[in-house]
C-alpha cells in the first residue's frame, strides 16, 4: 500500500521530537505482558504520546487460559479490558485492529478492523505481537485440534470437552461411546501438562455424579509428545515427578510419539518404533509448539534482522531490530539467546526498551546490553501438586503449588480479578465444583465459521438511511486508510 509521503517521516535512525518542541510518538503493537508493561512504565512521561494497537480489546493472561478451558474461571477475569487497565493512563490511546502492514521506511503502521484501514505513524516502534500456535506445517489440524492462545480457543475447547460428555450420555454403541471419552492433548510442556491434568480432574471429580448412562471416571486421557520427556525444560528430576504424577491420576503419557494426522474422529501416531496407530477420539487439544506472528517476517524483510526456526525475530543485545535501530522486538516474537516465550521475559524486555527509549530521549548513555534474569519457572500438574524449577532449586507437591497459586495471584491484572479468581479457586480446589460450565454451540463452530466468511462479510457496513441497505454489496474501491497522529 503506498502511503503519502507528506504526512509521515522518511527517517530511518532515532529522532527526537522533542528538540523540535513536539511529543514523542511510540507506537506499541499487541496488549499482552510486553506491550502493556511497555506502555505502563511511561506513564509519567508526559513528554511521550503512546497509541497502543491490539487486535482484541482485552489484556489476556494466557498462563491461565486452560482454566477457562475446564470451568474453572471465566474469560473477563483473566482477561481485562486493556481500555480499563489504562484509562488513568493519559498519554496513552488504545486503538483496536490488526496490524497489516508495516513500512519501517516511511515510519508508519498500517492496522485494519471490519474493512476500515487506518495509518498511524510513530518515532519509535515496540512490536510485542506475539506468537500462535504451530501446527509444524500442518494448518488444517486446527480445524479439529484447537489450540491454547486465545480466548476463542478456550471457549471452544470448554465446549469440545464438556461437549464430548453431554455426547457420550446420548451415544448409542459403546464404540462411540468410548470415542467420545477419549481426550487427547498433544505437546507435553506446562500447558499440555496443565490441561491433561484438569481434564482427568473434571471427569473423577468434578463430574462423577452427574450423568446418569455413562461413568465420567471411565474417560481416558492420552498425553502424547515428539520429545523424550514431559516439560523437558524443568531438567530431568521434575520432568519423571510429574509423568509420575500424571500416571497415577489415570493420564497415559505417551512421550516420542509424533502425530501424523489428524481429522474430525481422531488422529493417526507414529510410535517410537515407527509403527502407527489410530486414536479415536473428538475431544483433541494441541498444546505444542509455536510460530511467531506474520509480522516477524513483515520485519525481517524490511531490515538487516533473521528469522529464526519459530519465525521469530532476530534482535541486537539491546532489543532492536537489527538496521533499524527506533524499533523494538519483545516478548514472543524476539529471538535473542534461545530466551523462552514465557511472560517473565516480554515483562523484563518491555521494561528494557523503555529504558533505552528514555536515555534517548534524556541524552544519557544507553543503559547495558539486556540481561534476562530467570525467576524460575512454574507448572501445575493437579490439585495439591505443582513443580518449580528456580535454577538450582527443584522442588514439587503441595508447597510448590501454594507458590504458584501466589505468583499467578500476583500477576493477575486488577484487583476485582484476583478476588473472583481466589473465590473460584477455593470453590474448584476445596469443593467438586466448576463455576464455568457454561457452554454453546456457537463456541464450538464459530472459530471454522468465521475463517469461512468472505471478506466483504466482515466489513463495517456503509453508512446509508435506509438500515436495509447494510446487507448491500460493499463499493468496488475501498476507503482511503484514515491518517491518526500527528
Amino acid at each position: 500500500m503506498a502511503v503519502d509521503e507528506s504526512v509521515t517521516s522518511t527517517q530511518t535512525s532515532p529522532v527526537n521530537p522533542l528538540e523540535q518542541g513536539g511529543k514523542h510518538r511510540i507506537v506499541i503493537i499487541g496488549s499482552g505482558f510486553g506491550g502493556l508493561f511497555a506502555a505502563r512504565q511511561l506513564r509519567r512521561r508526559k513528554d511521550v504520546e503512546i497509541t497502543l494497537i491490539a487486535k482484541t480489546t482485552h489484556h489476556l493472561f494466557q498462563p491461565l487460559l486452560y482454566q477457562v478451558a475446564t470451568g474453572i474461571l471465566s474469560e473477563g477475569e483473566i482477561a481485562p479490558a486493556t481500555r480499563e487497565v489504562l484509562s488513568s493512563q493519559k498519554n496513552v490511546q488504545v486503538l483496536l485492529g490488526e496490524v497489516t502492514d508495516l513500512q519501517l521506511d516511511f515510519k508508519t503502521v498500517i492496522h485494519e478492523v471490519m474493512g476500515r484501514q487506518t495509518v498511524t505513524p510513530y518515532d519509535t516502534l515496540i512490536v510485542a505481537a506475539g506468537a500462535g500456535q504451530s501446527y509444524f506445517g500442518n494448518d488444517q489440524f486446527a480445524d479439529h485440534a484447537p489450540g491454547m492462545k486465545s480466548i476463542d480457543d478456550a471457549l471452544e475447547l470448554r465446549g469440545r470437552i464438556f461437549g464430548a460428555f453431554e455426547l457420550a450420555e446420548l451415544a448409542p454403541t459403546q464404540a462411540e461411546r468410548e470415542r467420545l471419552l477419549t481426550f487427547v492433548v498433544v505437546g507435553a510442556g506446562p500447558t499440555g501438562v496443565e490441561m491433561a491434568g484438569q481434564i482427568a480432574e473434571l471427569a473423577q471429580r468434578t463430574l462423577k455424579n452427574d450423568f446418569r448412562v455413562i461413568n465420567p471416571r471411565d474417560a481416558k486421557v492420552i498425553l502424547l509428545d515428539a520429545g523424550p520427556k514431559v516439560l523437558p525444560s524443568f531438567g530431568e528430576k521434575l520432568s519423571d515427578l510429574t509423568q509420575e504424577r500424571l500416571e497415577r491420576m489415570g493420564i497415559e503419557v505417551r512421550t516420542s510419539t509424533k502425530v501424523i494426522d489428524v481429522d474430525a474422529t481422531g488422529l493417526e501416531i507414529e510410535r517410537p518404533d515407527g509403527t502407527r496407530e489410530r486414536i479415536e477420539s473428538k475431544a483433541k487439544v494441541w498444546a505444542a509448539g509455536v510460530s511467531g506472528s506474520p509480522l516477524g517476517r513483515q520485519i525481517a524483510a524490511q531490515s538487516e534482522s533473521g528469522l529464526d526456526r519459530a519465525g521469530r525475530v532476530e534482535v541486537n543485545a539491546d532489543l532492536t531490530v537489527k538496521g533499524r535501530p527506533e524499533v523494538f522486538v519483545i516478548g514472543d516474537l524476539m529471538a535473542l539467546d534461545g530466551l523462552p516465550g514465557v511472560a517473565q521475559v516480554a515483562i523484563q524486555g518491555a521494561k528494557y526498551a523503555d529504558k533505552v527509549i528514555l536515555a534517548r530521549l534524556d541524552d544519557k548513555p544507553a543503559p547495558p546490553p539486556f540481561a534476562y534474569f530467570d525467576k524460575g519457572s512454574m507448572a501445575t500438574i493437579s490439585r495439591f501438586s505443582a513443580v518449580v524449577s528456580m535454577g538450582k532449586i527443584q522442588f514439587g507437591g503441595f508447597i510448590a503449588w501454594l507458590a504458584w497459586l501466589g505468583l499467578h495471584i500476583v500477576y493477575l491484572t486488577g484487583f476485582k480479578s484476583r478476588v473472583t479468581t481466589l473465590l473460584h479457586w477455593l470453590i474448584t480446589f476445596i469443593g467438586r465444583g466448576r463455576a464455568q460450565r457454561v457452554t454453546t454451540a456457537q463456541q464450538v463452530l464459530g472459530r471454522r465459521a468465521l475463517e469461512r466468511l468472505t471478506e466483504h462479510q466482515t466489513e463495517l457496513p456503509p453508512v446509508a438511511v435506509d438500515p436495509d441497505q447494510w446487507d448491500a454489496q460493499p463499493p468496488a474501491t475501498a476507503p482511503a486508510p484514515e491518517q491518526h497522529g500527528a
